[in-house]
């Protein structure tokens, strides 16, 4: 009997794993952090926000999880606009997921309960409103009133936050002992993340990835990012987005990666999401964003044939 109670004391303690379990430690760069280092992809089926018609639901059960995932590549496999054999065919180029994530979760968003995006602020609603009603005004009266996708510049999905898109979703990730760098395959932007404990820039000083100074609490690698640009728009989020991203390496091919959202001007109320970066082994693709895409100069020149129509004098 006392046998008994000190085995279920050190498994209630962690001492030990329980029966099924296993034991895994991350392995350690030379200065004794957790290794973060590899090339991770974190392409899933599990949406960001909980669709409508799951309402309620945090989460699938097992059968339920498999028959969404059937449900959703079928479709895939029956759509006549995905195209065949060119460049519309996703089994091309397109990086199409087919299970959704290991907890089963309904959405990626853990904070609000419901899974959705917090509404956005009177003021952002005016502020989008006014984005919209611009861009039909002017929408190419120069490469500046593009979007930033459409200049190569920046992806909407690739972050910081980092989520998924319908392709390059891999990011590679270094060490040093004073800094953490991940390349981003969309758009081949780079992180260069500081870990020295300086501050961020001055207000004044503002970047389309913000400014990412980071530190280790424990295990997991916390990037704190602010000073975005009033151009970035992260699902309707302004210059006072406020980003904080935690990286904790969870098994040997698995890396939970959590932010959270605050921005007062923007959203009603802060907001967090979770999702896995899963281990690969690539390659990293080359984006050669510019090279070769004659699409941006054809839009200006489309826009101004369009202008001799409408004022043939």
């Amino acid at each position: 009997m006392r046998t008994l109670t000190l085995i279920i004391v050190v498994i209630a303690l962690g001492v030990i794993p329980a029966v099924g379990q296993t034991s895994w430690t991350a392995p350690r760069t030379p200065d004794g952090r957790p290794d973060l280092q590899g090339l991770w992809n974190n392409t899933t089926l599990t949406p960001l926000e909980r669709p409508r018609n799951l309402e309620g639901k945090e989460a699938f059960t097992e059968e339920e999880a498999a028959a969404y995932e059937k449900g959703i590549v079928q479709n895939r496999a029956q759509d006549p606009n995905d195209g065949a054999n060119d460049v519309a065919d996703p089994t091309i180029w397109w990086e199409r997921a087919t299970t959704v994530v290991s907890t089963r979760r309904t959405s990626l968003i853990v904070d609000p309960p419901d899974g959705r995006i917090p509404p956005l602020t009177p003021e952002a609603q005016k502020r989008m409103a006014d984005a919209r009603a611009a861009s039909r005004l002017h929408p190419a009266d120069s490469p500046t009133d593009r979007s930033l996708q459409e200049r190569c510049l920046l992806s909407p999905t690739s972050g910081p936050p980092m989520l998924p898109g319908p392709y390059n979703n891999n990011y590679q990730i270094v060490q040093t002992p004073d800094y953490v760098m991940i390349t981003i395959e969309m758009i081949h932007d780079v992180r260069i993340i500081p870990l020295d404990g300086r501050p961020h820039l001055l207000p004044a000083i503002r970047k389309w990835l913000g400014d990412s100074v980071g530190h280790w609490e424990g295990n997991t690698l916390v990037v704190d990012t602010t000073n975005f640009t009033d151009q970035t728009h992260f699902r309707g989020s302004d210059r006072n987005l406020h980003l904080v991203e935690r990286f904790t390496r969870t098994g040997p091919e698995t890396i939970l990666y959590e932010f959270a959202v605050d921005d007062p001007t923007a959203f009603t109320q802060p907001w967090k999401a979770e999702l896995p970066m899963t281990l690969t082994p690539g390659p990293m693709y080359e984006f050669a964003c510019h090279e070769g895409n004659f699409a941006l100069a054809r839009i200006l020149s489309i826009a101004r044939q369009a202008e001799k129509a409408a004022n043939p004098k």
